[in-house]
């Protein structure tokens, strides 16, 4: 699966941690499941899912664990369960998932996209789902909103996708299930754009970019670590879930990888220390048409190679100790190395590396490709950079 077929059909994280099993499969990845005692063989490959998380590895007997984390999912908007409807109009109650630039999400094409729970053979029994058609939340016409090129702010709890014209039951059209995750979500296809092509146009580039590739590197790298990919589902909601960085998903998995191992518990910690997570999410870009919003230093641009993240406040995991570390191994593999850090009068945003760092103990690096217009309905990087990215997460496994 290209990286652009999986940018396009990873509609939700459930959708993300399909594809990435279906890749792991290909790749002669055996599942697991959490329900049932593992047997795990020495130089095995193996993946186990959670909702819309995933933890694959390849198994070394004895060895330290080498980790590449990522997240699944994206800003978007989540459905309630019932719509409102008019004589007129069918819309769809929803609320905002994550921390969206919601203004791109008007008036394009929006998926409905998700997971379904349907009673089957007694039953209940969960799906995944997309839906045949598209729904849309129009703006207001500029002559209604005569300030809307000066100041818009989105009324989440009034701006609604537009289902259909007159009344529809969307549970009717459903088929009436026990219940369901399902979003909006962008469905406009990845674009080359550019002169040249150079530039990558698509949504979900945060954080699939860092999902796609850390799978495709655990594919193909050599190594002797134990070496893991953990996809997580909710970072754009804090991580509060089952399946999120902040869950028992990967502390169970390391758990049973140390029970494989024989270790004890003083071994297990051990081993923790001298292991090594990357946190690999996208940094925000130099802006062409506003470079004001950036660092006056450390501002990585696109085509300029992948980006290491730094922050005083701890949003992102990196230290001097990690920093030093990644920097040697990439630049020793011949991959270009920038450095992020935010205005310093600025926010910063955050990702699953401080959760993970602070949970598991391991050292952590925060470490992505610069992207233009992040938590945008469509995001932009530069195709060159992908390349630059799979061959870091490569030799971070092959370390």
């Amino acid at each position: 699966m290209y990286f652009e077929e999986f940018l396009d059909s990873s509609y939700t994280a459930y959708h993300a941690a399909e594809n990435a099993a279906q890749i792991l499969r290909e790749a002669g990845f055996a599942e697991l499941k959490e329900t049932n005692l593992w047997n795990l063989e020495d130089g095995g490959a193996y993946f186990v899912r959670r909702g819309g998380s995933l933890v694959a590895f390849r198994f070394h007997r004895g060895a330290v664990y080498t980790a590449v984390a990522a997240h699944t999912d994206s800003p978007c908007f989540k459905l309630k369960r019932a719509q409102l409807a008019d004589d007129n109009f069918t819309r769809l109650d929803t609320e905002p998932y994550g921390g969206g630039l919601w203004y791109t999400f008007f008036d394009r094409p929006l998926k409905i996209a998700g997971r379904v729970v349907r009673m089957q053979d007694g039953a209940p029994e969960e799906r995944l789902f997309v839906s045949d058609f598209d729904v849309v939340i129009p703006s207001v016409a500029i002559h209604q909103n005569r300030t809307a090129n000066e100041k818009f702010a989105p009324d989440l709890a009034a701006d609604f996708p537009l289902l259909s014209l007159g009344k529809r039951d969307f549970d009717d059209m459903l088929g009436h299930p026990l219940s369901f995750d399902l979003f909006a979500v962008p469905d406009l296809p990845s674009t080359a754009c550019g002169a040249d092509a150079e530039l990558l146009v698509s949504p979900r580039l945060d954080d699939l970019t860092g999902v796609y590739y850390a799978v495709r590197a655990l594919t193909k790298a050599a190594g002797t670590t134990t070496q893991i990919a953990a996809l997580f589902e909710a970072e754009e909601i804090g991580s509060r879930t089952d399946g999120g960085a902040g869950g028992t998903l990967l502390p169970w998995v390391l758990e049973r990888l140390d029970c494989a191992n024989g270790f004890s518990r003083e071994e297990a910690l051990v081993c923790r220390r001298n292991s090594l997570l990357i946190s690999a999410d996208n940094a925000h870009a130099l802006h062409p048409n506003h470079p004001e919003t950036s660092d006056p230093v450390n501002r990585p641009v696109p085509g300029g190679g992948v980006a290491l993240k730094r922050a005083a406040n701890g949003a992102y995991a990196t230290d001097a100790v990690t920093c030093a570390a990644l920097r040697v191994l990439l630049e020793g593999n011949g991959v270009p190395v920038q450095d992020f850090y935010n205005r310093s009068d600025a926010k910063s945003g955050s990702t699953v590396g401080p959760l993970l760092s602070t949970l598991l103990g391991m050292p952590t690096a925060d470490m992505g490709i610069p992207q233009l217009a992040m938590h945008s309905a469509m995001e932009t990087v530069a195709r060159r950079d992908l390349s630059s990215y799979l061959a870091a997460l490569t030799a971070v496994f092959e370390r």
